[in-house]
């Protein structure tokens, strides 16, 4: 036998290769991790949570990053629920915590809004018939590699799971992951400030 079990065993094989760890919170996830994944991406950033309210303060320098990368070319979209819409009343009322949904998201907004007009960087709220697929899975990516948090029943974000997902081929888990956010995005409602 040339490989021990023991390292057979360990080593991904298949789609598994996608899989570059998880976590068992997204608040464990370091904010090292989020900053080298969105420092790294050159082309396309995309924010597909459904508060995006985290990254703010979780990533340092969050609004001087996107204001470069934005300038540099790289395409940088924020996809939102919708702060008056119906499943974020919904969710409010599961979560039942003092910052409410629909405030994470407004001072989401507010942020973007400082950021001014820039080129590249857009913001839409998922379609009314999408919220509720959106708001139970966060999709960030970061060129070929995404965290995704599939919400779990009356958590929010921060206690709910996190994998960190690196494209290996066609098919696999990032690209499902992929194309839920693009789909949410593609019918998604552009953000009027």
């Amino acid at each position: 036998m040339i490989w021990p079990q023991a390292v057979k065993d360990r080593i991904k094989t298949g789609n598994d290769r996608e899989l570059v760890r998880s976590y068992p919170y997204r608040s464990a996830c370091p904010s090292t991790v989020w900053s080298d994944l969105i420092s790294r991406a050159d082309a396309d950033l995309f924010f597909a949570g459904y508060t995006n309210y985290f990254l703010w303060t979780q990533v340092p320098a969050f609004p001087e990053i996107l204001r470069r990368k934005a300038e540099a070319g790289c395409r940088v979209r924020f996809l939102l629920g919708d702060p008056q819409g119906e499943v974020t009343r919904q969710r409010e009322a599961i979560e039942d915590v003092a910052l409410t949904v629909s405030t994470r998201i407004r001072i989401t907004l507010e942020h973007l809004d400082r950021l001014g007009p820039l080129d590249g960087l857009e913001a839409r709220f998922s379609a009314p018939d999408d919220a509720i697929n959106h708001v139970s899975l966060s999709v960030f990516r970061f060129g070929h590699e995404a965290l995704v948090t599939p919400h779990l029943a009356r958590l929010v974000g921060h206690d709910s799971p996190l994998l960190h997902l690196r494209k290996q081929g066609d098919g696999g888990m990032f690209d499902r992951f992929a194309e839920h956010s693009e789909e949410l995005w593609s019918r998604g409602t552009p953000e009027q400030a």
